[in-house]
């Protein structure tokens, strides 16, 4: 029996000129239907009614999970078994997430909320990740996790740490039809998730051809079998709609900012989630309500209004946050009685405080990137990785 690597060298010639000769298309992949066809195990709630034809409106949320939603240490093999041994009651969830994501999936309006989840973390772990989300008052419409122990038993060694052809082929196989579709996507700085949520954007959004993404997917060496694969979601969904309104991506490693710049205004890094409420109520989708909720999740975990003000004033400094919307938080710390115990008055005069020191400092908002050179900045990531583990840190940025 042929290898799985000598079967995608076999096929190499095939792919290639399927790839020159895929033609774009414009039919959307509804989730039951692509989920049923991925090779990837997806959880949805059994006792929701398929809809025979798709909602107008759908605003799709798309987390990343380990260091974006959870608390998780993977560095090290002593943490990979720590974490793969931790019960659902002992994990724990960044400052902050669980309050946000909660009030993002409130029903408002005529909107249909989706929550979907793709994780690196191994099928293994379903139980024990779906029992801790269950925990949080949290139930992902669809929740998708690696095929690790499939990979490991069919050779596919690069597949254990690549993520471009998982996550790719996961957000692919998710996409939902909707006349209209708003999709905000949270991850980290610990892996690709700017990158592969970027390339996403760019492909539906009909930016990045057929020529393009083989030639793109053939630099991270992804397999040949994903490859195809790929390529067949693409010719489906290319130019299907400019959908992905936001990358927020939860700087856990605390890669710098200009590391982002790249990518363009759509991608925003973040230091914590009251940064990304923020960023959310401005967009519309959480009112000032929720941000404060937010405030008081992070005074919970030891936040000071002090540091909040700090991270009001970073994204003034970027151009990412309107004054205004500071103004109107402010007017709804005024009419409560406590934020995280302490008064009102101390996080309102420390907000101002900022926004009187920025009024001759403050930024336009950064420019969209819509010809984003992908292999040069999956070089540049690899060429990072290499470095630091020449230098003998340990630190894995990237990948």
């Amino acid at each position: 029996m042929m290898s799985d690597d000598n079967h995608d060298q076999a096929q190499a010639d095939a792919a290639d000129v399927s790839a020159r000769e895929t033609e774009p298309g414009t039919a959307n992949v509804s989730t039951s239907e692509s989920a049923a066809k991925a090779e990837l195990e997806v959880t949805e709630p059994s006792d929701v009614a398929p809809q025979p034809e798709p909602p107008d409106r759908v605003l799709h949320l798309r987390w990343d999970l380990d260091k974006t939603y959870l608390r998780t240490e993977f560095d090290t093999l002593k943490d990979l078994y720590k974490t793969f041994r931790q019960r659902a009651e002992d994990k724990v969830s960044i400052a902050g997430a669980r309050t946000l994501l909660r009030a993002l999936v409130e029903p408002r309006d005529d909107v249909l909320r989706r929550v979907t989840f793709i994780s690196g973390s191994p099928n293994q772990m379903r139980k024990v990740l779906t029992r801790k989300l269950a925990l949080d008052g949290i139930e992902p419409d669809v929740f998708i996790l690696k095929p690790n122990l499939s990979n490991l038993l069919r050779g596919r060694f690069r597949a254990l740490r690549g993520q471009v052809g998982y996550k790719l082929k996961a957000l692919l196989h998710s996409h939902m039809a909707a006349r209209q579709v708003d999709e905000y996507l949270f991850g980290d700085d610990a892996e690709q998730d700017a990158f592969i949520y970027s390339l996403y954007g760019d492909m539906i959004a009909g930016r990045v051809d057929g020529t393009a993404l083989a030639a793109i997917l053939n630099t991270a060496r992804v397999y040949r079998r994903d490859v195809d694969e790929i390529m067949a979601l693409h010719s489906k969904l290319y130019d299907s709609g400019d959908d992905v309104r936001r990358i927020l991506i939860h700087l856990e490693a605390r890669s710098p900012l200009d590391r982002f710049i790249p990518y363009g205004g759509r991608v925003v890094p973040i230091y914590n989630y009251f940064q990304a409420a923020l960023v959310l109520a401005e967009a519309g989708l959480i009112d000032m309500l929720a941000t404060r909720q937010v405030i008081d999740a992070m005074g919970a975990a030891g936040y000071t209004p002090a540091r909040l003000a700090s991270s009001v004033q970073d994204l003034l400094r970027r151009g990412v946050l309107r004054q205004q919307t500071v103004k109107t938080l402010e007017h709804e710390l005024s009419g409560v009685d406590s934020v995280s115990g302490r008064p009102p008055s101390l996080f309102i005069r420390k907000f101002e405080d900022v926004i009187s020191g920025m009024e001759t400092l403050a930024r336009p908002p950064p420019p969209d990137n819509h010809e984003i050179n992908y292999i040069g900045l999956f070089h540049a990531a690899r060429f990072r990785r290499k470095r630091h583990r020449l230098l003998g840190t340990g630190i894995r940025i990237l990948d």
